[in-house]
């Protein structure tokens, strides 16, 4: 049970204008209540919104009135639900009570024009958008070279911890595989313990462990570790050894779809990265020879 912010007057005020203004704007008819004859308040009355939430009448007016009562989360939820909200507005409503949402919306937002754009313009810098599963949901023309050809993967398979553990360009690619392995696991543990239940968490977890002893090995420590800033040494197939600071830009709260760039740690590094770029993105004349059929050197 939650106090919706005893200490803070102004809080539950700008709770309580919430919820009557987006009672206000629901016609019966939304919910499927009819509409009287008598109806003068605009929108939903009270007793509706309090039936509608299997709730009190008394203990919603009072949740209107701002008045310092306990909430739990369940019936913010089903407040929530027959408020019509949608996902700002239940993420406002938990800000505003002071509460943790007990079924988060499960965003999975698109990678926007403007994302890819920043992750082209990142180059040489290797770059990719993923979620808290390791999915790569895009990324530049660097990262796309960077531990493997990318592009030649299916779509399915595009995820850095099944490639870590199962394709042997990307293996070899890792100076630290034990070590990466057991990072990886760790940190895909601790991201898990907020999904246990959702099927596309559970169906990459079963496939991991049927497709690799060495996932099942260090799965099987419990070993959990948030995310962070770590220096990476790679050993790319085409221009050599890398020195590398993994970074991520949140995207989203919490645990949410990330921007993880490699950042050279040195000059060379950064040298070879622009080769690696130039190797990954032809120049327009040279698609365009290729296009034709023409041979390119390199």
């Amino acid at each position: 049970m939650t106090t919706v912010d005893p200490g803070n007057d102004v809080r539950r005020h700008e709770l309580a204008e919430f919820l009557r203004s987006r009672r206000e704007r629901i016609a019966p008819e939304q919910v499927g209540l009819v509409r009287g004859p008598r109806r003068r308040t605009p929108g939903l009355r009270r007793e509706e919104v309090a039936q509608l939430s299997s709730v009190g009448v008394t203990w919603y007016t009072w949740l209107e009135q701002a008045r310092d009562i306990q909430v739990s989360a369940q019936v913010l939820d089903a407040v929530a639900r027959a408020l019509l909200l949608d996902v700002s507005e239940r993420v406002h409503l938990f800000a505003l009570a002071g509460s943790l949402d007990p079924a988060p919306p499960a965003v999975c937002p698109s990678v926007t024009p403007a994302v890819r754009a920043m992750l082209d313009q990142l180059g040489p810098i290797p770059a990719c958008v993923q979620n808290s599963r390791y999915d790569i949901l895009a990324h530049n023309a660097t990262y796309g070279q960077l531990l493997g050809d990318l592009d030649s993967v299916r779509p399915e398979d595009r995820n850095c911890m099944w490639l870590a553990f199962t394709d042997s360009e990307w293996r070899a690619a890792v100076v630290d595989l034990p070590g990466t392995h057991r990072l990886m696991a760790a940190k895909f543990r601790a991201a898990m313990a907020e999904h246990l239940a959702e099927p596309a968490w559970t169906t990459l977890l079963a496939r991991m462990e049927g497709a690799s002893a060495e996932f099942r090995e260090v799965w099987a420590r419990h070993e959990v570790v948030g995310q962070g800033t770590k220096a990476r040494h790679i050993r790319n197939a085409h221009v050599g050894l890398l020195h590398l600071e993994h970074t991520n830009l949140w995207l989203g709260p919490g645990n949410g779809p990330r921007l993880v760039s490699y950042v050279p740690l040195d000059g060379e590094t950064r040298e070879r990265l622009e080769r690696l770029e130039r190797l990954a993105r032809p120049e327009p004349l040279e698609e365009s020879a290729r296009a034709a059929g023409v041979p390119v050197a390199v």
